[in-house]
This record gives C-alpha cells, sequence and structure tokens, in this order.
C-alpha cells in the first residue's frame, strides 16, 4: 500500500472525516469512473453504509468490481472495509431523539402527526445549523464577503430547491441599497441576462443533489467571463466547487426524506448581511 494510495501516514483512512479529506486532496487524480463512486459516496453516504455492492453500483452507475477498485485505490482491502467507515459515521451520529421518533411515530396518529413531523424537522434543521457552525472557515466566509461587496452587481443564480434562497437573498440585498439581479425569469432570458455580467460584477450560485443543469450551465458561462463567482453546494465533488472563487459545503440533515433549507439560508443571510456592513464601512471612514 502507498502513501499516494492511502492517507499521509500510509494507511487507509478509518474515520470519515479522514476519508473526506483523502477524497478531496486526490479528486484532481482520480479516474473518472472512481471519481464517479467518490462523488455519489459523498452525496450519499448513508446509501453506502447501508447498500449492498449490486444496488450501490446500481445508483452510482458504475460495475461493483468498480467499487472494489475505489476501496483499493484508497488503501482499502475490500469495499467492505470501506463501508464500515460509512456505517461507523452512523453509530458515531447522535441517533437517541431520531429513535424516540420513530418510536412514537409507531403509538400517535391523527393530529399528533403533525406535532411529531414538526419536532422531527426542527431536529433535522437544528442538526444541519450545528453541523455548518461547526465547520465553517471564517476566513472564507470574509473572502466571499469580500469579493461581493466591491461587485457593482451580484447576480444571484437558483433553481427548484435552490430558488427560495436566492430569491430571498434578492429581497434582503435591495432592502439593504445592494444592487443585484435574480436569474429565474418566467420568459427564459437568464442565458441572455448574465451576458450583462463582467468582471466588476460578482454572481453567488446555489444547487445541491441533483444539481441543476442551469445552474450550472450559467456558473460555468459567468466564470469564462471572468465573473468572481461564489457558490454554495452540498459537497467537494459538485460541479459548483469547481467553478467557484469560494465555495461552502452546507449539508442539510433529511427527514421523512425532506431536506430543510435551515443551514443554507443561515449563511446566506449571514452573506448578504456581512456584505451591506462592508459596503458601508468605507463610506464611514
Amino acid at each position: 500500500m502507498s502513501d499516494e494510495a492511502a492517507g499521509a501516514d500510509g494507511r487507509a483512512p478509518r474515520d470519515f472525516d479522514s476519508l473526506r479529506d483523502l477524497l478531496l486532496a486526490r479528486r484532481p487524480s482520480l479516474p473518472k469512473r472512481l471519481a464517479q463512486v467518490a462523488s455519489f459516496a459523498m452525496a450519499n453516504p448513508d446509501d453506502i453504509a447501508f447498500g449492498t455492492a449490486a444496488s450501490i453500483a446500481e445508483a452510482a452507475e458504475v460495475q461493483p468490481s468498480t467499487l472494489v477498485r475505489f476501496a483499493q485505490a484508497l488503501g482499502y482491502q475490500g469495499f467492505s472495509e470501506l463501508q464500515s467507515v460509512f456505517r461507523s459515521r452512523l453509530r458515531d451520529r447522535v441517533l437517541d431523539y431520531d429513535e424516540r421518533l420513530q418510536a412514537l411515530a409507531g403509538h400517535v396518529g391523527g393530529t399528533a402527526r403533525s406535532g411529531l413531523l414538526f419536532a422531527g424537522f426542527a431536529h433535522a434543521a437544528e442538526q444541519s445549523v450545528r453541523t455548518l457552525r461547526d465547520r465553517i472557515d471564517p476566513a472564507r466566509l470574509d473572502a466571499a464577503v469580500e469579493t461581493l461587496a466591491r461587485a457593482d452587481t451580484i447576480y444571484l443564480i437558483g433553481q427548484r430547491r435552490s430558488f427560495p434562497v436566492t430569491s430571498y437573498m434578492s429581497y434582503a440585498m435591495g432592502k439593504l441599497g445592494i444592487r443585484n439581479v435574480l436569474i429565474g425569469s418566467a420568459v427564459g432570458t437568464d442565458a441572455e441576462t448574465v451576458t450583462f455580467a463582467g468582471p466588476r460584477d460578482a454572481a453567488l450560485a446555489v444547487s445541491f443533489t441533483p444539481y441543476a443543469s442551469t445552474t450550472i450551465e450559467l456558473s460555468r458561462q459567468l466564470t469564462a467571463r471572468g465573473v468572481p463567482l461564489i457558490t454554495i453546494t452540498d459537497s467537494p465533488f459538485s460541479p459548483l466547487a469547481a467553478f467557484g472563487a469560494v465555495w461552502f459545503e452546507v449539508v442539510e440533515v433529511d427527514y421523512e426524506g425532506f431536506r430543510p433549507l435551515s443551514a443554507t439560508l443561515a449563511l446566506a443571510m449571514t452573506l448578504t448581511v456581512a456584505v451591506a456592513e462592508a459596503r458601508r464601512e468605507p463610506a464611514e471612514t
């Protein structure tokens, strides 16, 4: 086993955070199919933990043998050894509250179900915000704020589930006197609108798995035009992470198959208010 294949100490990572760091570091050098597995694994860690090699390979759209090659490329003896890291991640999480909710679900019905759902979504929101708060890099926040604050116009891009984030940022920026353009025209002129953006402007794009193709394409166009781009996404293997001058990873905890936007909105409002403050400070000095 080589140092290149495993971690810096020559051993395969034994915890999820170390594995994630290794995948991020090796992302540029991974072959196409292995990079495809890495992207799927980071976006769907629970599926890796619970699934069989056959079901995971089908979901990731690769052959089962590719999963074995992926594991061995990271220094593991086989896929089951790699899978144990994903299962350890689940054991390390605080699950007692979730277990209580599941137990309660078997004993209540009718209107009480609404209260159970609220408790579950509130818990997911709390976990999401707590995780982002613990992982956020203040230096990265400052860099993003600096980029957005010096822009003449900020272009905000979000489709489908991400649109509420950018639309609320547009509303708040408008109230704070920050010139912005919300991309999401009902007449389909978004591609034409972004052509007005130039290097003196900036853009912010938001997209989560499954990534909106329009958001990816507009982000690519803006980057090609030299427009500084800030991105909010859910994985270092997201296509948006490759475009952004500064990018943020936000992982929303799901409940009943739905993911609230609590952490994403907390970050969005932090950026919005911080930009407003940064733009006001030169005028006050």
